[in-house]
């Protein structure tokens, strides 16, 4: 077959793999392995690793679920620059040579079935430059998967024509709205005045969507060690260190999380200082819906800056979080939302709306306008507080 497996672009940070990565590859085993069974193939799931001295995560990488890693090891890898790394990613995914060391490859291979990467501030850039590179589509932000074989009738692609497309992934995102999916195709044109394939059929992913695998230790695999060719002019540029930038945001060691959203559009800034307060109260995180990291209300600078910002986001666009108690003020309910929120410990709602669907996915729902509601909350955390100080 012209196209084959499943490529997976795996990133690091001092020696281990990042979840994001672990996540991906535990999604790709769980559909290559449907796939496997469907098709009657034995088609592989490939982890990708680029790097210096990175030989030593090889080995998880394989008890995380790929059947094969192919890594490149050079001092010029060690810093990630997205020109050095597009382009050695694509002699990858293009070398013949490469897939008979861990595959009966057919002498018709071409490059990957379908790639993988994350949708984070390396992937995102490094997806669309690496499918530029093998001049093939992209899906971004992606949090489902599903490979099956679809009956396509399209006034370009298939000239008007209905058509199977076997084998195809399909990609899903939610709308801008987060109430509705978006289901993303990558197409070869069947048309004959316009012929011609997209292979890869590549996405990135959402990070905290999937779920790792267990780890298996047992688990054998074949690692393959890829020495690249570098454009010496692509070289000029050098990183002499690196510092990763750490998010002032703080979900992890919070037992409590306050998000907003667009509730607050009747008084944006005096509600975004409410959620302050109510967070400061109960010395929690503050998070944002994907509409707000938008900035679709006018405020103050230092407010826009500080919480109207893509790091607070949660759910399948932003940050998972899982605190003990968590809750949503003037947020709907969209399932993109909710996928960010729905293992937090209990969840407190406050809405106008009966109808609004994060009703059904709430502990307790408070009718009422934040603005209303959370000046009492706060009044009675701090009414209370003397107590509680007083026990400890």
């Amino acid at each position: 077959m012209k196209y084959e497996h499943l490529y997976v672009v795996i990133e690091h940070e001092e020696g281990e793999p990042v979840p994001v990565s672990l996540e991906m590859l535990g999604e790709a085993r769980r559909l290559m392995d449907g796939y496997n069974k469907k098709y009657s193939a034995n088609e592989k799931v490939v982890a990708i690793v680029l790097g210096s001295g990175v030989r030593a995560i090889c080995d998880e990488l394989v008890q995380y679920g790929a059947d094969a890693v192919i890594y490149a090891d050079s001092p010029e890898l060690k810093y990630s620059r997205n020109l050095v790394d597009t382009k050695v990613i694509s002699q990858i995914a293009l070398d013949k040579s490469l897939v008979a060391k861990f595959a009966d490859s057919s002498p018709d291979f071409v490059r990957p079935r379908y790639m993988f990467f994350a949708a984070d501030s390396i992937g995102r850039q490094l997806s669309s430059t690496v499918m530029a590179q093998l001049d093939s589509g992209l899906a971004s932000d992606i949090n489902k998967l599903v490979i099956a074989d679809l009956e396509i009738r399209h006034e370009h692609k298939t000239k008007g024509q209905q058509m199977v497309y076997e084998r195809t992934l399909e990609m899903y995102r939610p709308d801008f709205s987060g109430f509705l999916w978006t289901t993303i195709l990558c197409l070869d044109n069947r048309n004959p005045a316009i012929a011609r394939d997209y292979h890869p059929q590549a996405c990135s992913i959402i990070p905290g969507v999937f779920e790792p695998i267990e780890r298996d230790t047992s688990r054998k695999g074949v690692i393959v060690d890829y020495s690249p060719t570098f454009d010496p002019d692509d070289l000029k540029v050098k990183v002499l260190s690196r510092t990763p930038v750490k998010s002032a945001v703080d979900y992890d060691s919070k037992k409590a999380v306050v998000s907003f959203g667009r509730g607050i559009k009747d008084a944006p800034e005096q509600n975004i200082k409410l959620m302050v307060d109510l967070a400061k109260e109960l010395d929690a995180e503050v998070g944002v819906s994907l509409p707000i990291s938008k900035k679709p209300y006018p405020v103050s600078e230092g407010i826009s800056s500080s919480y109207m910002i893509p790091d607070r986001v949660i759910g399948t666009s932003g940050r998972k979080v899982m605190p003990l108690l968590y809750i949503a003020a003037g947020i709907s309910g969209a399932m993109q939302h909710i996928a960010g929120m729905k293992e937090s410990g209990f969840v407190i709602a406050i809405n106008p709306d009966v109808e609004s669907p994060i009703k059904d996915e709430c502990d307790m729902f408070i009718k009422g306008r934040m603005e209303d509601v959370i000046p009492v909350l706060i009044e009675e955390l701090r009414a209370i507080r003397p107590a509680l100080e007083a026990r400890r």
